[in-house]
């Protein structure tokens, strides 16, 4: 049937005025998004003004990526362009933050010359589902501290909340921070040193002692050598003597610096920078020459 009305467009007219290829306009046609108006006497496709409008809103809802059954849905009035904004949105958000994590896993992999096999371990570990973080660090907890006799009940459920899960929305550096986080929760002997680590904590404790984790008597002790490197206490003098008998009091000095060379031998320290990279804290101090003074002090004093 011939059209009577207003004038129409065939496809090449169509494609000319809406700078479009003639094959995309057939091809969304064909897919129901753009009805045709009517037929020519040849049988040939014919468009009108509102094809113009409805192929500049096609056109604009393909760039923002939705697909032809939203696009369908919207141009046939089905669903408003709101309602597939906010769904698409959420896919995208979806999209992102799987983004995010290749690019850490790769960032990674690249940055560390890992094998075939530790991208795949690594990649695994990126895409974790929440529940299946959270019993990593339950089961590193759970290692670390059970069964363990301590004067400080509290020291493991600090630790299990002090861990913190990947966020909702992790920029790459939080994601790369946590797969490593992640590896080292579930290295055997991670477990075993810093096990090894509260034990010689727990041990060395009475009823006079103040409560606290092993991380607080660290930071103690930085406390102690950054107050003696800035007043200039060299670790074999008497003045430093006098500060580590301030905090040690009547402790065993060898049992002490065995204590601390445990401590750096479990990676505590790089533990405590991954969780503030993953808190979007930036990285911790390394306290480095904190710790040189203090091992430096202490064998000092035992070889006097």
């Amino acid at each position: 049937m011939i059209h009577e009305g207003p004038e129409l467009l065939t496809i090449g007219q169509l494609a000319r005025r809406t700078g479009l290829p003639v094959r995309t306009i057939r091809y969304w046609s064909d897919v129901g998004a753009l009805p045709v108006v009517d037929r020519s006497e040849g049988n040939y496709r014919l468009y009108d003004a509102e094809s113009v409008a409805r192929l500049a809103l096609i056109r604009t809802l393909r760039d923002l990526g939705l697909g032809l059954d939203d696009v369908r849905a919207v141009v046939g009035g089905e669903i408003t362009v709101a309602q597939v904004a906010a769904r698409h949105v959420s896919a995208l958000d979806a999209q992102i933050q799987s983004l995010k994590v290749t690019r850490a896993v790769l960032t990674t992999v690249a940055k560390r010359g890992s094998t075939a096999e530790e991208m795949t371990l690594m990649n695994k570990l990126a895409r974790l589902s929440a529940a299946e973080r959270a019993r990593i660090i339950d089961e590193f907890t759970a290692e670390v501290f059970g069964g363990l006799d301590t004067t400080d009940p509290d020291i493991g459920t600090r630790l299990r909340f002090g861990i913190p899960d990947l966020p909702d929305d992790p920029t790459a550096e939080q994601a790369d921070a946590w797969v490593e986080m992640a590896e080292l929760l579930q290295d055997p002997g991670f477990r075993v040193s810093m096990r090894q680590v509260i034990e010689f904590d727990a041990a060395g404790r009475t009823a006079e002692t103040p409560a606290g984790t092993s991380l607080r008597f660290m930071s103690r002790l930085v406390q102690l050598a950054g107050d003696a490197r800035s007043r200039g206490v060299a670790p074999e003098s008497d003045g430093a003597r006098e500060a580590l008998g301030d905090l040690l009091g009547d402790a065993d000095r060898a049992a002490v610096l065995a204590w601390i060379r445990s401590a750096d031998a479990a990676r505590v320290p790089r533990l405590r920078e991954l969780i503030a990279q993953v808190r979007g804290m930036g990285a911790a101090p390394h306290y480095q020459e904190e710790f040189t003074w203090v091992v430096a002090a202490l064998e000092a004093e035992l070889s006097r």
